[in-house]
């Protein structure tokens, strides 16, 4: 059954509507793209390997696996309920059976601070990895924090005008990025198999490190190095943010977002396994800036194959940062469109040219654009903002996942779409919620001691500040004007 806003959003006479066309394989490959696992996990290790070190790389991953998996087959058997641009905002609004209004607005906010801040990731990642990559190149050279800011505006302008005005060749760029993703790891293994220095059996699966990072717990490091792993497979509900514009939506989002996520978290497992063995010399690869650097350096003696290796990473991210554009932009028109947003008219505006939410798109890329000036006011202030994605990605996960579980036991569960997980369906959802409760206890934790201001963990203090902003939004103006469409077989 549609609701009466999906019959309503069919009428000529409405223009708040996203074309389809978004094919099988760009649905697929947008999800498996955005991941972008192995990729994130070789730019960022250097922090697991002061917390937890190998030990916490390796069992981690299988960790990881099984907990990411059972996040993500939760959210396909949502998606396929229904499939909606607000995903976890909309269900918990329709499915909590406590105060839904409120939860679906908390939601909404929790989500969309944590995806507009992750738009600023990947620019701030690839900007790192040039200025790397030149000082490795050239010694002599100093990067500064204007230098990073500065090459991460062309990061965030160059995805920006591709999102306005090539939105049609999405389906084939899709593509060639699933195709480069895939040929990078396998290039990148080889590589690393048959040239790399060789590591012992005891250093990849029995060396913890609990001694470099100040904490001197072999708990607390393995724990923390596990966030480093569990990063890497995290953000599969992109997709679902496009669900306006996939064709057949309620059986090809649920799979992108099964398919994404199992492949990157064996990629990445095989990818930290092969990393691992390769590694060569330990004190190199921890006092460099980017460890991936000195890894492929020793493995190759070529300044130019070193580039190389460490380019492709950066290639994928930066298609990373087109998806994530595209994606958080419609998350944002749908909370506007259902007036979770201040201005929400403004920002629920389709244009009839571009058949785009070309005011959210704006707003997206704008606040992007503002942080990336902190980094030259305070790395610390950027540091925190950036912090804040991975909690509030993890956060934002659970109160759907406990809502639907809550109405499987009391038997009162919505109608199943296409992709159901059945008998197994309780206990996968208990997987997923024990899983992200673990991962967020550890979020907040400082990667090292003695904690000082510039590397307190401020993930903790600043989702915090969205909740009570959420809630004041809702005293103030927000339990008035927030709307949320039912669909009827969620009843």
């Amino acid at each position: 059954m549609e609701t009466e806003r999906e019959l309503s959003d069919k009428s000529p006479k409405n223009s708040q509507v996203l074309e389809r066309y978004i094919n099988l394989s760009s649905t697929v490959n947008f999800s498996y793209i955005l991941l972008c696992s192995w990729e994130a996990f070789a730019v960022t290790f250097q922090f697991a390997l002061y917390n937890g070190g190998p030990s916490s790389m390796v069992y981690g991953c299988i960790l990881v696996m099984f907990g990411a998996t059972a996040v993500a087959a939760s959210l396909s058997e949502l998606a396929s309920i229904d499939p909606t641009v607000g995903a976890q905002y909309r269900w918990s609004a329709n499915l909590s059976p406590w105060a839904p209004k409120f939860f679906g607005l908390l939601q909404g906010w929790i989500t969309i601070f944590a995806w507009i801040i992750n738009c600023a990731g990947p620019p701030s990642i690839i900007s790192n990895i040039i200025s790397a990559l030149a000082t490795f190149n050239y010694p002599s050279y100093e990067p500064k924090s204007w230098h990073i800011m500065l090459m991460m505006w062309p990061l965030i302008i160059i995805p920006f005008v591709m999102n306005l005005w090539f939105r049609q060749i999405l389906n084939t760029f899709e593509t060639i990025g699933g195709v480069l993703h895939f040929v990078f790891f396998l290039v990148s293994m080889i590589t690393l198999l048959v040239l790399g220095k060789g590591s012992t059996n005891e250093f990849v699966w029995n060396n913890l490190v609990s001694d470099q990072s100040g904490w001197n717990s072999p708990g607390v490091s393995w724990g923390l190095g596990l966030l480093t792993v569990s990063f890497s497979v995290l953000g599969f509900d992109a997709v679902l943010h496009m669900s306006d514009e996939v064709k057949k939506v309620e059986t090809r989002v649920p799979r992108s977002i099964m398919i994404a996520c199992i492949t990157n978290a064996v990629m990445l497992f095989a990818f930290v396994l092969t990393l691992l063995y390769r590694l060569g010399d330990l004190e190199q690869v921890m006092s460099s800036p980017l460890p991936l650097i000195p890894v492929f350096y020793q493995a190759t003696g070529s300044k130019a194959a070193t580039n190389f290796f460490v380019v492709m990473p950066a290639l994928i991210l930066f298609v990373v940062q087109f998806n994530a554009l595209a994606s958080v932009s419609r998350l944002v028109w749908a909370f506007a469109r259902d007036k979770g947003l201040p201005f929400s008219n403004f920002f629920a505006y389709v244009h009839p040219k571009f058949k785009l939410p070309i005011n959210a798109l704006g707003l997206v890329a704008v606040i992007s654009f503002l942080i990336s000036i902190l980094y030259v006011i305070s790395t610390t202030a950027f540091n925190a903002i950036i912090s804040l994605q991975a909690m509030g990605l993890c956060v934002s996960y659970v109160p759907p996942i406990v809502f639907i579980l809550v109405r499987k036991l009391r038997g009162d569960r919505p109608a199943y779409g296409p992709f159901k997980m059945g008998r197994y369906g309780v206990a996968v959802n208990i997987i997923a919620i024990v899983y992200l409760i673990f991962i967020i206890i550890w979020l907040p934790f400082p990667q090292f001691l003695p904690v000082t201001g510039s590397n307190f963990n401020y993930a903790g203090p600043l989702l915090g500040v969205v909740i009570l902003g959420a809630i004041a939004d809702w005293f103030i103006s927000g339990r008035k004007r927030f709307q949320v469409p039912v669909v009827r077989k969620m009843l």
